[in-house]
């Protein structure tokens, strides 16, 4: 087979149609601070200019040769766009991404504007996407979305809204509900903006914070009214921390393809779901591109995730800006080498 562009590879895969090698890629942030040196920019201000944020996504995919773009970076922009406020940290050194500081403390409180996709940074998201689209052609684009829950903690307590599950069942119920609207409606607006995938993330609801009962209620359900709702491009759930008790409902939601982390056993999932599932996964970014200091640890990461059944070998979480450029491309050289010869995608009819 003639080698195939990072798009073609990509959807391809999620297609399941046959693969020269395995696609490197991510559903989460994959922005490094080679692209951000080279551009001569700063970290904080690719958050805030559609062409640094295209430029910053184009740039590190180059570098190392993935397959894919992802954008945005961080995780404020839709509570900002409802007028939460947001904190960039402009001045600061480092790697700091943009936070919400005013989040709502009561469910009173919540008022969403109607024209929110307007407002705040989601209107240059949408101009990052389409400069992206224009100038890198051969490569995926994917967009993510909180899922409802971790969304619903972006613009409220946390902690409140776990308080009042409860003595507030219904207010909570019908809070949520709005999330899953909301979630809804940005996976319809990036459908419509022509995205290759979309990943929506539910990462602050796994088992380390929610019982699996917990997670059936209040999180599943509103999930596969997501998933139903994504019907132009293929679309992943991904859930941080533990996962191993709730994967198979999250299979039940209905997206095309599973991601998760490094605290998932990718064995016995796969033994679970059987061999048709598309798995997305498993490896802890931090410690593996930015921490570990013998590239050979790299290698076996990586090769451990292809031998234990992944589809595609995504990071747990965001790839920390600040890694190690062999790290980097020891886990880029290892997924396309190892991924040809493991892969049940290459060369599949």
């Amino acid at each position: 087979m003639s080698e195939l562009t990072g798009k073609e590879r990509v959807v391809k895969m999620f297609k399941r149609e046959p693969l020269d090698t395995m696609p490197c890629f991510s559903g989460q942030g994959a922005v490094v601070v080679q692209a951000i040196e080279k551009m001569g920019t700063q970290f904080a201000k690719i958050h805030t200019d559609a062409r640094l944020m295209a430029e910053s996504a184009i740039t590190s995919a180059r570098l190392f040769n993935m397959d894919a773009v992802v954008i945005p970076y961080d995780m404020a922009a839709v509570a900002e766009a409802m007028g939460r406020g947001i904190s960039l940290y402009e001045n600061a050194e480092g790697i700091i991404y943009p936070t919400v500081p005013d989040k709502w403390k009561d469910l009173d409180e919540i008022d969403i504007p109607a024209d929110y996709m307007n407002q705040g940074r989601l209107p240059m998201i949408d101009d990052a996407f389409k400069i992206i689209k224009a100038e890198a052609p051969d490569l995926a684009v994917g967009a993510w979305v909180l899922g409802p829950f971790t969304l619903a903690g972006q613009i409220m307590e946390l902690d409140i809204l776990l308080k009042g599950l409860k003595k507030k069942k219904n207010e909570i119920a019908a809070f949520l509900d709005q999330m899953t609207q909301v979630t809804i409606d940005m996976c319809k607006h990036y459908q419509e903006l022509d995205v290759d995938f979309i990943s929506v993330r539910d990462m602050g609801s796994g088992t380390d914070l929610l019982s699996p009962r917990m997670w059936k209620t209040l999180v599943g359900p509103n999930l596969k009214k997501v998933f139903d709702s994504i019907t132009c491009v293929p679309s992943v759930n991904h859930i941080c921390g533990s996962t191993d008790m709730i994967i198979e409902m999250m299979h039940e939601c209905g997206a095309d393809a599973l991601s998760v982390d490094q605290k998932n056993n990718i064995v016995q999932t796969r033994e679970k779901l059987g061999k048709d599932v598309l798995l997305l996964g498993n490896f802890d970014p931090y410690k593996t591109l930015t921490q570990i200091e013998d590239v050979t640890e790299v290698e076996a990461v990586i090769k451990d995730c292809i031998d234990n059944g992944v589809d595609a070998v995504w990071p747990g979480c965001d790839i920390w800006p600040d890694v190690r450029k062999e790290n980097m491309e020891t886990y880029v050289r290892t997924v396309k080498e190892h991924g040809k010869k493991a892969s049940p995608a290459v060369g599949r009819v």
